[in-house]
């Protein structure tokens, strides 16, 4: 028979909320409960008559709590088939047959997210914990684990719906959780104790998911593997997609790195930067990365760093956009914005990106250093005999910045800290070049006067003898190229300023 009516339990959690209403119904259905330290201490505040596991092993709890639990007398009624042979052994050596086992596990990670204590880290590895959820998953034919509060509501509405008589398709599923709680903490204490080594090995534990309404394309199904929450707090609008994930991210990966100076506006189409400002206002700013490509912003992703405010929020709401993301919202803006229902409005709580990435490729998985290099005016070494002035000097830095975040070959043209051409995602750096300046000229922009930047270096002096016949005069590249001195020579003969930063931005 699937069904197996709970008798006993061993009850033993760190975290106590959410366990009364559990308990309670255990003992209205006559369970008897087993329980130890400060859960014991829980149970019998309630008024529930419970057994201290001590009384099962005779041994006290030792080594400061570090052994409560481990205990064939623990054990044993927890791992015995319900079949003739183990439970013989069981009679034989009067140990109890536990039917339900209920645990959570120390807060290893949390630990780690708040102290640089060795000591205090390593006291919260869980070793009882994690065997009597191994040991009751393992046995779930038999025997019901609850391996931390996040099952308490799903087992609490099984244990009332079914009057304690669970399934064995009910045990499957809390046992398939259990192993998912018991990888994903051994996950994070093999990280901890693996920074900073040599060994090479991809091991990461995400505990939240979100099925997506599907993948890239409708055919396709996705989830997305994080914790959205932490980042957003997501105000109105549609469920966000697969893609808006995509262009977000790369928004937020823009912005963060002009999230501290004066108000800017950045405008993304398919992860690429199509327009992008700063300017003294918030609305002086939008407008500026609107006439950019106001084309290409049509159902695209926004982003800026400051407070929106009416006049901005009037101007964005003349456009039909997917995603609005800013760091706050003046009231009368926000009710303005939330009278588009399907837009989607995030307020943005934490632009930090994560050390390390990766994706899938073939069949395995490429991991590296996040690109959080940023160049300053430090790293711009002049090479020719002209020096860029100060404000060619502010609109490089920003136009590093830009290129940055295009996909390769990336060309970016900025005058006046605005973003006013774009080539990116071609085979060649030229082409990359040549479709930039068709679209400053085609949004009614003159060149004369702008500076270029490449996301690589140029191993032709075509680019620059191309930028030059356009009027850009100053141009930033990372250098590198057995031809550079070419580039060079081509900037020193016609007027031209170079700075090289010895630093590539590909973008794959």
């Amino acid at each position: 028979m699937s069904a197996k009516k709970i008798r006993s339990a061993l009850i033993s959690v760190y975290y106590k909320d959410g366990l009364e209403e559990i308990v309670q119904e255990l003992h209205q259905q006559g369970v008897h409960l087993y329980s130890t330290g400060g859960t014991q201490k829980f149970i019998a505040n309630l008024g529930i008559p419970v057994t201290a596991v001590e009384e099962i092993t005779s041994y006290p709890s030792i080594l400061d709590g570090r052994v409560k639990t481990l205990h064939p007398a623990v054990f044993g009624g927890i791992l015995a088939r319900r079949e003739p042979e183990h439970l013989a052994q069981l009679e034989a050596y009067k140990l109890p047959e536990i039917d339900l086992v209920i645990v959570d596990l120390y807060p290893f990670e949390e630990t780690v997210a708040t102290t640089h204590e060795e000591a205090a880290i390593i006291e919260k590895i869980d070793i009882g914990g994690i065997s009597l959820i191994r040991a009751a998953a393992k046995n779930f034919h038999d025997v019901t684990v609850v391996p931390s509060r996040e099952e308490y509501a799903m087992f609490y509405a099984l244990l009332k719906d079914k009057a304690g008589m669970l399934t064995l398709d009910d045990r499957r599923e809390l046992a398939r959780r259990a192993f998912k709680v018991s990888s994903n903490y051994d996950i994070a204490i093999f990280n901890y104790f693996n920074e900073g080594t040599t060994d090479i090995a991809f091991k990461y534990s995400i505990h939240r998911s979100d099925i997506l309404r599907y993948g890239e394309n409708p055919h396709q199904s996705g989830v997305f593997f994080g914790d959205f929450e932490a980042v957003f707090d997501k105000i109105s609008g549609k469920d966000i997609s697969y893609n808006n994930l995509v262009d977000i991210d790369a928004a937020v990966q823009i912005m963060r790195e002009l999230r501290l100076g004066d108000p800017a506006f950045a405008i993304l189409k398919h992860t690429n930067t199509c327009g992008l400002a700063v300017r003294p206002t918030l609305k002086e700013a939008w407008d500026a990365a609107l006439a950019c490509d106001n084309v290409s912003a049509f159902g695209g992703i926004f982003i800026c760093n400051t407070t929106v405010d009416l006049a901005t929020a009037t101007a964005i709401n003349e456009l039909f956009y997917e995603v609005l993301i800013a760091p706050n919202f003046a009231d009368d803006a926000l009710e303005l914005l939330k009278g588009k229902k399907q837009r989607i409005l995030l307020q943005i709580k934490d632009y930090s990106i994560e050390p390390r990435s990766f994706r899938s490729l073939l069949n395995g998985v490429v991991e590296q250093d996040t690109d959080l290099r940023q160049e300053t005016i430090a790293d711009l070494k002049v090479v020719t005999t002209v020096s860029p002035t100060p404000e060619q000097v502010s609109d490089l830095l920003f136009a590093n910045i830009a290129v940055k975040h295009l996909k390769s070959n990336g060309i970016a043209l900025v005058k006046n800290k605005q973003l006013i051409g774009m080539g990116c995602g071609q085979p060649s750096r030229v082409d990359a070049l040549r479709q930039a300046i068709h679209k400053a000229k085609a949004f009614g922009f003159s060149l004369e006067g702008a500076v270029m930047a490449s996301d690589a270096f140029f191993p032709f002096p075509d680019c620059v003898e191309i930028a030059d016949q356009e009027g850009i005069k100053a141009v930033t590249q990372p250098g590198g190229s057995i031809k550079d001195k070419d580039s060079i020579a081509y900037c020193d003969e016609h007027g031209m300023a170079m700075v090289m930063t010895g630093y590539r931005h590909f973008k794959h």
